[in-house]
C-alpha cells in the first residue's frame, strides 16, 4: 500500500505540474493577434496526417528521417505500455493486461522490445552526429550553451529510458524462468532475453533490479513529460496542431495589412467610424504584434536547422538564420509570459523582439525566397515574422537600408524600381 500511495502521489503531482506549465504556454500563445485558420478542415486534416503523423517532409533527407521515424514511432508506441504501468502502480498488480489480452500481449511486448532497440539505436546515432561527427546545421552559433545542452539531455534521457525498459524486461523474464512467485510466464522478449546472462541468479537481486528499472522508467517518463514545456521537444505535442493550422495560401502571397486597410478606408470616407480600440501598429515590433499562429510556430520549432541550412542568405555568410528567428521569438514570448506572471499584466520592460532579440541586419538579409518555409518538417513560417518586422521598420519608423529607400523613391516617382522615368522605359527598343 505504501508503494501504491507513493506512486499515486508522484503520478498526480506530475499531471498537475504538466497542466500548470502547459496552461502558461497556451496563455502565451493566446497573447498573439487573432487569425482565422478554421477554413477547409478536410484539407487541413490531410496536411496534418501527411506532415505530422506521416513525417512526409522529413524524408527529403532519408537517413535522418528513417532514424527519426524509429525514435518517433518507437517512443510513442512504447508509451502505450504506460497504461499498464499506471494500473500496476495504482493497484499493486503486475502485468495486469497479460490476462486481458492473452496471446496478443506477447505480440505487444515483442513489438515494444524491437521498437525500444530502434529508439536506442536512433538516439545513439543522433548523439554521434551531433557531438562527434558535428553535422554543421547542428553546431551553429545559435545552438551554443542551453540549446545544445537541451538536445543532449533529451537524447540521454531517451537512451536511459529505453535501457531501463529493456533491463526491466530482462529481469522480469529471468524471474519467470526461475518460477518466482508473482512473475508468471508472459510476454515475448527478443531483445532483453540477450541480457539475461549478465544478470545475477539471486531472486531477491533480480526483483530489486526489476523494481528499480520499473520505478526509473515511470518516473523518467513523468519527468520527461514535465521537461517538455521548457524544451524544444515540445514539438512532440505541438507538431499536430501546428500542421493542422498551416497557411493554405500559396507561398509568397502577401495579404493586405488590415490595419492599413482600415486607415485608408477612413481617409477615403471620413464618415466611416474610426478603427476601435488602441491605435493600430503597422507591422511587428514585439511578440504581441504577431498572430497566435506565429507564436505557436515558435513553440513548435525543434531547432533542427533544416531552414537555416537551406537559407541562401545564411549559406552566403550573412547573419540571418531562420532557426534563430524562431528561437528568439520563443525566448521573447517566454520573457513576456514571466513578466505577466510577476506583475499580473504586462509591464513595459524596455525590450522588444526587434532590436533586443532580432537585429535589423538579420531581417534585411532575407531574400523572401520561402526556402525556410518549404524545408520545415512541421510547416513553420519564419518569413511571416521577418516580413512583419520589416513592415514596422518601414511604416512606423521609416528606417530601411539605403538601397531599399532608393527603390521606394523610384516606385513613388517613376512607377517602377528603376531610376528611369516612365517615358524613357522603352528606349532600349531603339538600340
Amino acid at each position: 500500500m505504501i508503494s501504491q500511495l507513493i506512486f499515486g502521489i508522484i503520478f498526480i503531482a506530475a499531471l498537475v505540474l504538466f497542466y500548470k506549465n502547459a496552461s502558461k504556454i497556451y496563455r502565451n500563445i493566446k497573447l498573439g493577434k487573432a487569425t482565422d485558420r478554421s477554413d477547409r478542415p478536410a484539407e487541413r486534416l490531410k496536411i496534418m496526417l501527411l506532415v505530422a503523423f506521416g513525417q512526409k517532409k522529413m524524408f527529403k533527407r532519408p537517413i535522418p528521417a528513417l532514424l527519426h521515424l524509429f525514435v518517433y514511432v518507437g517512443f510513442v508506441i512504447i508509451n502505450i505500455e504506460m497504461l499498464e504501468i499506471v494500473i500496476d502502480g495504482l493497484f499493486g498488480t503486475h502485468r495486469v493486461l497479460a490476462d486481458v489480452l492473452g496471446g496478443f500481449y506477447d505480440f505487444l511486448i515483442f513489438s515494444f522490445e524491437i521498437l525500444a532497440f530502434l529508439v536506442l539505436l536512433g538516439c545513439v546515432v543522433f548523439a554521434i552526429r551531433r557531438n562527434i561527427v558535428k553535422v554543421k546545421r547542428l553546431n551553429q552559433s545559435e545552438l551554443n550553451n542551453w540549446p545544445k545542452t537541451d538536445a543532449n539531455l533529451i537524447l540521454t534521457a531517451e537512451i536511459l529510458l529505453m535501457a531501463a525498459f529493456l533491463t526491466m524486461n530482462a529481469a522480469d523474464f529471468k524471474l519467470q524462468l526461475l518460477n518466482v512467485e508473482g512473475y508468471h510466464a508472459v510476454g515475448s522478449f527478443p531483445i532483453s532475453s540477450y541480457l539475461v546472462g549478465i544478470l545475477p541468479d539471486s531472486a531477491s537481486s533480480l526483483i530489486a533490479i526489476e523494481r528499480f528499472s520499473w520505478w526509473f522508467h515511470i518516473i523518467g517518463v513523468l519527468a520527461f513529460l514535465n521537461y517538455l514545456p521548457i524544451s524544444k521537444h515540445l514539438h512532440i505535442l505541438l507538431a499536430f496542431p501546428n500542421t493542422y493550422f498551416s497557411n493554405l495560401e500559396p507561398k509568397g502571397e502577401l495579404n493586405n495589412m488590415q490595419s492599413v486597410t482600415d486607415e485608408v478606408k477612413v481617409m477615403l470616407d471620413p464618415s466611416l467610424p474610426s478603427p476601435s480600440g488602441e491605435p493600430s501598429r503597422f507591422g511587428v515590433k514585439d511578440v504581441q504584434d504577431l498572430t497566435w499562429k506565429n507564436l505557436l510556430d515558435a513553440y513548435t520549432c525543434t531547432e533542427c536547422g533544416r531552414c537555416t541550412s537551406s537559407c541562401p542568405a545564411n549559406i552566403t555568410g550573412k547573419l540571418l538564420s531562420p532557426r534563430k528567428i524562431m528561437m528568439d521569438t520563443r525566448d521573447r514570448i517566454d520573457e513576456v509570459g514571466k513578466n505577466i506572471d510577476k506583475n499580473g499584466s504586462f509591464v513595459d520592460d524596455g525590450k522588444s523582439l526587434l532590436d533586443t532579440y532580432i537585429t535589423r541586419e538579420e531581417i534585411w538579409a532575407c531574400t523572401s525566397c520561402n526556402a525556410c518555409v518549404e524545408q520545415c518538417p512541421v510547416n513553420i513560417n519564419p518569413l511571416e515574422i521577418i516580413i512583419g518586422l520589416r513592415q514596422f521598420a518601414v511604416m512606423e519608423e521609416s528606417q530601411a537600408p539605403s538601397s531599399i529607400n532608393n527603390m521606394f523613391s523610384n516606385l513613388e516617382n517613376n512607377g517602377a524600381p528603376w531610376k528611369y522615368s516612365q517615358a524613357d522605359r522603352a528606349n532600349w527598343t531603339n538600340q
